[in-house]
C-alpha cells in the first residue's frame, strides 16, 4: 500500500457489500481514492452489458473511500452518474474518485470509472455530508 492507512481503509474492512462483489480498495489519501472490479456474469442484464447499478455502485465505494480519508464519518447526501459506453463481462473496471470541494461539512467528488485501457465508461458526482460520530 505505500502509504499511510487511514479511516477509509477502516471503513472498507467493514463493506460487506462492495468486497462480496469483488471490489478492491487500491489507494485512498487526501481527499481521493482508486478502487477496481471486474464485470462478472452475474452483473450482466438482458443487453449483454454491465447493469448500471453495478457501475454505480462502483463508482459509489470510489466516493465514499475519498470522502472518508480524512477522518471523519463522512456518507453520501446524494450522487448522479452519466452513463457514456456500455462495460461487458470480463473488463476490469477502474474508478478514480477526486475531491472538488469541501466546504463546512459537505463536500463534491467526481469520478471517472473507466477500463483499464483508459476509456471511460462513467462520470460521477456526489454530494457528502460529514455527520457527527456514526451515520444513522
Amino acid at each position: 500500500m505505500g502509504e499511510a492507512r487511514n479511516a477509509a481503509y477502516d471503513m472498507f474492512d467493514a463493506d460487506a457489500a462492495s468486497r462480496s462483489l469483488g471490489i478492491e480498495l487500491v489507494r485512498a489519501a487526501d481527499g481521493t481514492a482508486e478502487a477496481r472490479m471486474r464485470v462478472t456474469g452475474a452483473m450482466v442484464n438482458g443487453h449483454a452489458i454491465a447493469h448500471g447499478g453495478y457501475v454505480f455502485l462502483l463508482a459509489d465505494t470510489a466516493f465514499a473511500l475519498a470522502c472518508n480519508s480524512h477522518g471523519p464519518v463522512t456518507v453520501a447526501a446524494g450522487g448522479e452518474i452519466t452513463f457514456v459506453r456500455p462495460a461487458r463481462e470480463g473488463d476490469l473496471l477502474v474508478a478514480r474518485a477526486t475531491e472538488r470541494t469541501r466546504y463546512g461539512r459537505s463536500g463534491i467528488y467526481d469520478v471517472t470509472v473507466s477500463r483499464e485501457n483508459g476509456e471511460v465508461v462513467a462520470e460521477f458526482r456526489g454530494r457528502s455530508r460529514t455527520v457527527n460520530g456514526q451515520p444513522g
